[in-house]
């Protein structure tokens, strides 16, 4: 699964150092807030870890003195932080549910512990250098369904959720045959299986460790997708849908904001000079794989929907059209076969 680039405000300003008596202070334990989230959990080794780290980097987001939860979100803020990930980070240090926002409203004049308080500022530094908060916290949450996520897929974009509505607009009560292109995480193809339980839902992706994390969602959701490793249609030779979906790598070689995604797949990001590299085989190999009146659906940059309507044109297809996404952007293209 691919992903758009979003520029964003570079941090300002430096950090307060560290006292030799707040890194003596005894870590703090707390609870999972489930056991999907288990292992991302602040517990007390993450908080020892979290110690060392901080002795030999002084610059994060901690203070001497004891402060409340919204003193913590405003230094975070002030370090760079944007507001949404500073409190999805604090939630997760305190062991809360991420989209919790109302109880940090309601507590927000409470302590946050001298051992929170390093583990807090150990994930605001690995903000800081451009790693994904879903990959901090061990998760994401995409169409109502909580995904693992780490370094070995990409992060589930919001706006991703545009090609999930279309998909299940164009086939609403039939039970019919589709396929999630370069799953990743597995999020399309998990998300149409659970909406649409009498689907038989397809997906495949080039790397086996993408696989291996989109296997452990399914499982973990109950949801009976079936996997396929191999480059784009290759990997189900032969095989006939009635819908296909996907959100391929559509960033090209040289893009400058490429420099900023260094913690993420570059193989799930690039594709080709123009971006279009892996689109173009995807909608010239696709009808071959479609049964007639199929649709094939794709995500792509914010600029590049007339070259995909274009390409789908020249390959056969009827109907084109484009979807915008969250931000107006048109960020999906689509056609019948």
């Amino acid at each position: 699964m691919a992903r758009a680039i979003n520029k964003g405000p570079k941090p300002r300003g430096g950090y307060a150092t560290v006292s030799k008596e707040a890194l003596e202070r005894k870590p703090f334990t707390k609870k999972t807030f489930n056991k999907e989230a288990s292992s991302g959990a602040a517990t007390s080794a993450v908080a020892s870890k979290a110690v060392r780290k901080t002795a030999a980097q002084p610059n994060i987001v901690l203070s001497d003195e004891k402060s409340t939860l919204q003193v913590a979100l405003l230094r975070a803020q002030k370090h760079g932080i944007s507001k949404v990930d500073a409190r999805m980070l604090l939630l997760h240090t305190l062991g809360l549910p991420t989209s919790d926002q109302a109880w940090l409203i309601a507590h927000n004049n409470d302590t946050l512990k001298p051992a929170q308080a390093l583990v807090y500022a150990d994930a605001c530094a690995r903000r800081r250098t451009g790693e994904p908060v879903a990959y901090i916290v061990g998760y994401k949450e995409f169409y109502g369904l909580r995904l693992m996520v780490d370094s070995r897929v990409l992060d589930p974009r919001d706006d991703t959720e545009t090609l999930v509505d279309w998909a299940l607009e164009l086939f609403q009560s039939d039970p019919i045959c589709a396929l999630d292109l370069g799953t990743g995480s597995g999020a399309i193809a998990l998300a149409l299986q659970n909406k649409r339980p009498e689907w038989r839902v397809y997906a495949s992706d080039a790397s086996e460790q993408a696989l291996t994390v989109a296997r452990s969602n399914a499982l973990a959701l109950n949801l009976p997708v079936q996997f396929h490793q191999g480059s784009w249609l290759a990997a189900v030779t032969g095989q006939k849908f009635n819908l296909i979906v996907s959100n391929p790598p559509y960033v090209a070689n040289d893009d400058p904001h490429l420099a900023a995604l260094t913690h993420e797949p570059l193989q799930a990001l690039t594709s080709g000079a123009d971006g279009l590299s892996d689109i173009r085989q995807i909608i010239s190999n696709a009808p071959a794989h479609l049964h007639s009146g199929g649709w094939l659906l794709i995500e792509h940059g914010y600029d590049q929907a007339m070259a995909v309507r274009t390409l789908l044109e020249a390959h056969g297809f009827s109907q084109v059209q484009s979807r915008r996404d969250i931000a107006g952007m048109e960020r999906c293209t689509g056609a019948k076969l």
